[in-house]
């Protein structure tokens, strides 16, 4: 069997993708220094909290440019699956990076509202406008090719709540530099953090959920063994377990028991492709990972500890 995954048109796929993230990332990256120097120049809360955003973000379509490239790596007989779970581990840690920066932004935000820091708000605006040109640029690079990759939509989402941080400095940039009122940086710092904190615990628990090897909320394991049992000769379903690897990739294993006679009547081949073709095709989130163990009627007392 021919795994078309990994034919011409996928690696054109994959060159395109790869090019559109590196772009994405080059000019996250160039938009991270500059807001950092311009923390330190214009002692703006507000570009500090959103240069740590792009700091999570930058990390992130780094990532995104690593799995594009890990995509093309066969496994290897010591790891099996490659390397498809560093992208969980990794969004995990920036996820952690996030929500610290958060949570300083809000007590950081506070004190400045009592006691109102200096802003240079002519310098602060200057470097709000040059990260949200530079997101409104990455934007239009990933917007081409969003639909067809889950590592572009990503990255696309990424570079959205950047230019959303950019707006928020640009208008305590404005306000400060209309109305004297400082503590408008606060809140503005105070806003990203509280866009960038429910995020960030999504991202927690979607790694946790992945590596804990939770069934994915897209899918009902009670729905699955029904829908498994509906099959032609199945009389019973036990030790079944759905996971992810990765968070495209979820993984489904099984015993089923079927009928006696269907080990001497060449039904077993025909049984496998119908279980294996409900739980590609059947469900919201397709199974195409899937590994059954077809037993006869009183095998499940001869096996070890088993799940129901």
């Amino acid at each position: 069997m021919t795994d078309s995954t990994h034919g011409p048109g996928h690696q054109h796929g994959a060159g395109s993708s790869r090019s559109r993230l590196a772009i994405a990332f080059g000019i996250t990256a160039s938009i991270l220094v500059a807001e950092v120097i311009g923390a330190w120049l214009t002692g703006s809360l507000a570009l500090l909290v959103d240069a740590g955003h792009m700091l999570t973000d930058a990390g992130g379509l780094l990532v995104a440019l690593i799995a594009a490239n890990l995509m093309l790596r066969p496994p290897t007989d010591r790891r099996t699956w490659g390397l498809l779970r560093t992208e969980v581990l990794a969004a995990g840690a920036q996820a952690t990076v996030l929500l610290a920066v958060g949570i300083y932004a809000l007590f950081e935000g506070l004190r400045r509202l009592a006691e109102p820091a200096e802003v240079d708000a002519d310098g602060l605006l200057a470097f709000g406008i040059i990260g949200l040109a530079g997101n409104l640029v990455a934007l239009a690079v990933l917007a081409g090719g969003r639909d067809g990759s889950l590592n572009l939509r990503a990255a696309f989402l990424e570079v959205v709540n950047d230019a959303l941080g950019s707006v928020a400095v640009i208008v305590s940039a404005v306000v400060v530099a209309t109305t004297g009122w400082t503590r408008a940086d606060a809140l503005a710092g105070m806003v990203i953090a509280a866009l960038i904190l429910p995020r960030a615990l999504v991202i927690l628990r979607e790694a946790g959920s992945v590596l804990l090897e939770s069934v994915p909320r897209e899918l009902d394991l009670t729905e699955i063994r029904t829908h498994l049992l509906g099959q032609p000769h199945v009389l019973e379903v036990h030790d079944l377990h759905v996971s992810r690897i990765d968070t495209g990739t979820p993984v489904l294993t099984a015993h089923v028991v079927v009928e006696h006679g269907c080990f001497g009547d060449g039904h077993t081949m025909e049984i496998l492709r119908s279980l294996q073709d409900c739980v590609a095709e059947h469900f919201a989130l397709p199974v195409d990972h899937s590994t059954f163990q077809l037993e006869p009627p009183g095998h499940r007392d001869q096996e070890g500890h088993l799940h129901s």
